[in-house]
C-alpha cells in the first residue's frame, strides 16, 4: 500500500504570524536566486549589462515585484493572442518585464528586443534551477508501508491518501 501525506505549505509561525521568519526566509533565498539568474544572464548576453553586486540586487527586487503586480495582468489581457501562439507570446511579456526593469534601475541594462526575449528565457531557466536545488521543503511525503501511518497532531492542514489496488482513499 503506498501512503501521500499532503500538508500546507506555507505554514504560519508559532505565533501565529503569516510572515514568520520561515516565510520571510523562503523569500531571501528566492531574492538571491533571481539575483544569481540576473548576474548569470548578464555574464553569458552581451546585451545584458549589470554594473555591481548591489545593481543585480535592486533588478531582481524589481523584477521580482514587477512579475508579482503587472505580469498576472498581462497574461489575462493578452490571453487570446497567447492561445492563438501556444503559449509563445509569454516569452515577450516576460522579456518587456526584464526591459521595463532595465528601465528603473540605472545599473542594469538591457539592449535590444532579441536579447531581452533570451534573457528572459535565459533568467527563467536559471532561477528555476537555483531554487529547485536548495528547496527543502516538499509539499508532499510519500511513503511505501503495509501499516497507515499515524496522522500529525493537531494539524488541520494535512489530507492522509492511502492507495489500494487502483483506488485512492
Amino acid at each position: 500500500m503506498r501512503h501521500i501525506r499532503i500538508t500546507n505549505f506555507y505554514k504560519q509561525s508559532p505565533q501565529g504570524n503569516p510572515f514568520g521568519k520561515e516565510m520571510m526566509g523562503r523569500l531571501l533565498i528566492k531574492w538571491l536566486c533571481l539575483t544569481g539568474a540576473v548576474l548569470f544572464a548578464a555574464y553569458v548576453l552581451d546585451g545584458i549589462y549589470v554594473k555591481d553586486f548591489f545593481s543585480a540586487i535592486f533588478a531582481a527586487a524589481v523584477l521580482g515585484i514587477l512579475n508579482m503586480s503587472f505580469r498576472p495582468l498581462l497574461l489575462i489581457l493578452t490571453l487570446p493572442i497567447n492561445v492563438m501562439s501556444l503559449g509563445f507570446f509569454t516569452f515577450i511579456i516576460n522579456a518587456f518585464m526584464l526591459k521595463m526593469a532595465s528601465g528603473v534601475i540605472s545599473g542594469f541594462t538591457v539592449t535590444g528586443f532579441w536579447t531581452a526575449i533570451f534573457g528572459s528565457l535565459l533568467i527563467s531557466i536559471a532561477n528555476w534551477i537555483l531554487t529547485a536545488l536548495i528547496q527543502e521543503n516538499r509539499m508532499y511525503e510519500q511513503t511505501s508501508s503495509h501499516t497507515r501511518p499515524q496522522p500529525p497532531e493537531q494539524d488541520d492542514d494535512t489530507i492522509d491518501l492511502n492507495q489500494k489496488g487502483n483506488k485512492w482513499e
